[in-house]
């Protein structure tokens, strides 16, 4: 058997239909449009939200209101009480918070948040810290120290 001796199975394959083509055809004079009407017309496509003339359901529904902010900068945040796995004195910095699966990934900036309470002095380098984070941390006898970003050093 060669690539040129090959064939579709009998009946697999059907002419498509071509209307308009007489009525000897069967398809002919309204070529399956039937009588008059906009849907017989040449050009009719209906939209996609068509409800048959009822007011559709995008213009029922109340309309938000403002916008999205594309250039909104998403933070990872790691609340203070995740942060007692680490040994007492030392440095927590982005890495190792991904290495103990604290944060997902190092892609967006870190957050840290005053959630919980923190029990060691730690020295932890995130890219920001909430007020009442940076005090209990100090509290507790560590430090916070923030990490400059890419963009801000522009």
């Amino acid at each position: 058997m060669r690539q040129d001796e090959l064939s579709p199975a009998p009946g697999s394959k059907k002419d498509r239909k071509r209307v308009g083509r007489g009525n000897g055809s069967g398809h002919g004079t309204y070529s399956g449009r039937g009588l008059k009407g906009q849907k017989s017309r040449t050009g009719y496509r209906m939209k996609r939200s068509f409800e048959g003339g009822q007011l559709p359901l995008m213009k029922r529904l109340p309309q938000q209101r403002g916008f999205t902010n594309i250039f909104k900068t998403e933070y990872s945040v790691v609340n203070l009480d995740k942060l007692n796995v680490f040994e007492p004195g030392s440095e927590v910095t982005p890495e190792k918070m991904a290495d103990a699966r604290i944060v997902r990934s190092l892609r967006s900036p870190i957050k840290v948040l005053a959630e919980g309470e923190i029990n060691r002095p730690l020295v932890i380098k995130a890219n920001r810290f909430s007020a009442a984070a940076k005090a209990k941390i100090e509290a507790a006898g560590g430090t916070a120290e923030e990490l400059v970003d890419a963009a801000e050093a522009d």
